[in-house]
């Protein structure tokens, strides 16, 4: 029943802080330099005055900053996110088509990083002044300095000129289109090197987390104790030491999400993956209010899930929370 009445304060504490997030971005947004009328304009090869006026009155530009802002917030709360000015269809539709790609490439990498960082951070623990430990610590700073962008570039260059077995851009084949099965292996394919891209950078945070817990850990005394017990080792590992090093770990995959959002766009962006991402960078490029609002309440609501999941399963691995709890 705690549990219950911990995720039901939950709820009600991420409603508020999304509303905020709506207000602010669409406060922030408009206040910013440019017009999208303009935009849409100079795209149409110049327009009138009589024409421009349309436009604005067409969207609801004419009006003041406070009525945008009520009618905005009347629509978003049935579920209307607008029209997009430039894509030129519901926006709602626009998120929808593009969500499942950014979630691919997301849950992809943050499973990658995490279960390859974890194991390189417990290896490498195990002898902390050995030559295995020392590449890790070596690899990992590389990998977290290097910007995605640029890892992006490297990987295409060697994947798409000097190495070409995996494809380098899109989400499938549009050349030779494939379903079922098939299709499946072919989306994941096109995953690899966008989805390893932005795995790099969190492998390299994950595993130093990791290495320097997980040293904490082996030095307690109830690891000394389950030794002297005469435990095996992959006992101790496992089942006392790994669940404890975990903890920080879940942490900060629940800190981190917001900066996997924002690695995807250029990953997106360089890789031609028709995700969330590629749509934000669209939208900057052409002032699509609309859509780019939409894209950060999306964004929003995905960074305070995955931080409610988070804290969800940290009171799940840790007893001393619950303990406190009841």
């Amino acid at each position: 029943m705690n549990l219950v009445a911990h995720i039901l304060g939950k709820l009600v504490n991420a409603a508020a802080l999304l509303l905020a997030v709506l207000v602010l971005n669409f406060c922030l947004i408009h206040l910013a330099p440019g017009d999208p009328v303009q935009v849409i304009a100079g795209e149409m090869g110049g327009a009138s005055a009589e024409v421009v006026a349309a436009l604005r009155a067409k969207y609801g530009l004419d009006r003041t900053l406070f009525e945008q802002l009520m009618t905005y917030l009347h629509n978003v709360a049935g579920g209307d996110f607008g029209y997009s000015y430039y894509f030129n269809e519901p926006v709602l539709g626009l998120i929808l088509q593009r969500l499942p790609a950014t979630l691919y490439l997301a849950f992809s990498s943050l499973i990658a990083a995490v279960l390859v960082g974890t194991m390189l951070g417990v290896v490498s623990a195990r002898r902390p002044n050995g030559l295995l430990s020392h590449g890790v610590t070596v690899l990992s700073l590389a990998g977290y300095a290097a910007p995605i962008f640029w890892t992006g570039l490297m990987l295409l260059l060697l994947f798409g000129s000097v190495w070409p077995i995996l494809p380098v851009s899109g989400m499938a084949d549009v050349v030779n289109p494939k379903t079922g099965f098939a299709y499946l292996l072919d989306v994941a394919k096109h995953l690899v090197l966008p989805s390893l891209t932005l795995a790099l950078v969190f492998i390299a945070q994950y595993s130093r987390l990791a290495r320097v817990n997980m040293i904490d850990v082996l030095s307690a005394d109830y690891i000394r104790t389950a030794r002297a017990k005469g435990l095996p080792e992959t006992v101790v590992i496992v089942k006392h030491a790994l669940r404890n090093m975990l903890i920080p770990i879940v942490t900060v995959v629940g800190l981190q999400f917001g900066n996997l959002f924002a690695g995807a766009v250029l990953v997106e962006t360089v890789f031609s993956w028709p995700g969330m991402g590629r749509l934000v960078f669209d939208s900057i490029l052409r002032r699509d209010y609309p859509t780019l609002m939409a894209v950060l309440f999306f964004s929003a609501m995905m960074v305070i899930a995955a931080n409610i999941i988070t804290d969800i399963v940290y009171r799940l691995i840790d007893p001393r929370i619950r303990a406190g709890a009841r």
